[in-house]
C-alpha cells in the first residue's frame, strides 16, 4: 500500500513549524505506524535529509513514549492503542495522514513530533508517591484491601503517562493524569497517612505548570490507550474538597 504524510517539522523550541509532505510506498498492511516513520527516515538519511524526530521506546504500549497526533486523533483512531500499536491495516490505500506533535501549553515542542513532558514529572514529584515508612514486603494476605478497591486501584495504576489525555482536552487540562496518580495510591492503605497532601499538592502543581482546567467534556477518556475512566477525576475532586476543608492535615 502506499500513503501520503504530512509531518509537523520544526527544528527547535523558537522556530515557527510547519507540514512536510511524504510520500511513502511499498508499505505493509502489518507495519505499525513508528514503523512506517523509520522507513520514511532512512530514506530520508539516504537522500541527506534531516530525519523526523518522534519519542519511542518499548513499542509495546506500555511507556507511554509515542505520543502523536494522527488525523486529528491523539495516537490515531483506534480506540485504546498507542501509536506503537497502530497498524496500517488500519487506513486505506493511498491514505493522507496528518501527523503532529501533542498541543498544549505545558508540554512545549522541542522538536518535530517531540515535545517536554516534564511537567509531568513534576506533577509527579509533587505528590504522587508514598514516603511514609512501610517497613519490608508485607505477607501478601496481611492487610485486607476490599476487592473493588484493589481493582480501582489497578485501574487507575494502568495510566502510562503518554499524555494523550491532555492532547485531546479542549482546556489542554491534565485531571486524567493527576486523578488517576493521585487515585491509585489513595486506594490502598499505604496511601492513606498522605491522601490530602498528595491531592492539594499535585492540584496546585499542575496549575502553576499551565494545564487547563476540567470541563468535563469527557475527550481524555476518549483518547487514553488505556482507557482510564473519568470517574478518578470525580473521586480527586472529592479528595481535594475534603482535605480543603480539614487543613491543616
Amino acid at each position: 500500500m502506499k500513503v501520503t504524510l504530512h509531518v509537523w517539522r520544526q527544528a527547535g523550541p523558537a522556530d515557527r513549524g510547519r507540514f512536510a509532505r511524504y510520500d511513502v510506498a511499498d508499505v505493509s498492511p502489518d507495519m505499525s505506524f513508528l514503523e512506517v516513520l523509520d522507513v520514511l527516515n532512512q530514506q530520508l538519511i539516504a537522500r541527506r535529509e534531516e530525519p523526523i524526530a518522534f519519542d519511542h521506546d518499548c513499542r509495546e504500549g506500555i511507556c507511554g513514549s509515542c505520543g502523536m497526533v494522527i488525523n486529528g486523533r491523539p495516537h490515531g483512531p483506534e480506540r485504546a492503542t498507542t501509536v506503537c500499536q497502530l497498524h496500517m491495516r488500519t487506513f486505506p490505500d493511498g491514505a493522507e495522514l496528518w501527523i503532529e506533535p501533542w498541543r498544549a501549553r505545558a508540554f512545549p515542542v522541542i522538536k518535530d513530533l517531540v515535545v517536554d513532558r516534564a511537567a509531568f514529572d513534576r506533577l509527579i514529584q509533587a505528590g504522587g508517591f508514598i514516603t511514609a515508612r512501610t517497613g519490608s514486603a508485607p505477607e501478601a494476605n496481611s492487610i485486607p484491601v476490599p476487592k473493588r478497591d484493589a481493582d480501582l486501584a489497578m485501574d487507575a495504576a494502568a495510566c502510562i503517562g503518554c499524555g494523550a489525555c491532555v492532547a485531546a482536552c479542549p482546556n489542554a487540562s491534565a485531571m486524567l493524569f493527576v486523578a488517576a496518580k493521585a487515585s491509585h495510591l489513595g486506594l490502598l492503605p499505604q496511601g492513606q497517612p498522605e491522601r490530602s497532601s498528595r491531592v492539594v499538592n499535585m492540584v496546585a502543581q499542575m496549575d502553576a505548570e499551565g494545564f487547563g482546567a476540567c470541563t468535563n467534556h469527557g475527550e481524555c477518556m476518549a483518547a487514553c490507550p488505556k482507557e482510564i475512566s473519568i470517574d478518578f477525576i470525580a473521586r480527586l475532586n472529592r479528595d481535594y474538597l475534603k482535605a480543603v476543608i480539614r487543613r491543616p492535615w
